[in-house]
């Protein structure tokens, strides 16, 4: 196996999977309703669903710099609307929706790291001034951060309940 596959093996544990941190990401949505999704039972924090659409507007943004679209400046009032997405009305369609998109923007971004050209990894990341290889696990480490961020936001609904 080789490091970029090893990395994309890393990043799709995150979310589905034997994950060495804890449960999957779609181990820990298991069984979240919409309207527990997008409460707040946290003072301050963000919602289940709003960091579900912020996971998943990251893997679409690093997918597209993967194919050569650069990063918008950071910070920056254009990608404050990507970063932290609006929450679409909290419904279990619209919870469905997230949910699936979020998992293909996943798997796109895994397929696009494990097929990685090696020759690559030195190379800048579009819009940004650091390379692949110190992004990939980047991205791998932001997944994984806010996947823990969902699991303590979903025992404290379960503490609210």
């Amino acid at each position: 196996m080789t490091d970029l596959e090893r990395l994309a093996d890393q990043f799709q544990r995150a979310f589905e999977g034997d994950a060495w941190h804890g449960p999957s990401i779609r181990e820990i949505l298991h069984g979240v309703t919409a309207k527990q999704a997008a409460s707040h039972p946290i003072v301050g924090a963000h919602s289940i669903w709003e960091v579900v659409l912020h996971i998943a507007s990251w893997e679409k943004m690093f997918d597209d710099a993967i194919h050569g679209k650069p990063l918008l400046p950071w910070p920056s009032r254009a990608i404050s609307k990507l970063d932290w997405p609006a929450r679409p009305k909290p419904d279990a369609s619209h919870w469905r929706k997230t949910q699936r998109e979020l998992y293909a923007a996943a798997e796109k971004l895994r397929r696009s790291i494990a097929s990685f050209d090696p020759r690559r990894l030195h190379e800048k990341l579009p819009g940004r001034d650091y390379d692949f290889a110190y992004a990939f696990p980047g991205i791998v480490q932001h997944t994984i951060y806010h996947a823990g961020q969902i699991a303590m936001l979903k025992k404290a609904l379960q503490r609210s309940a």
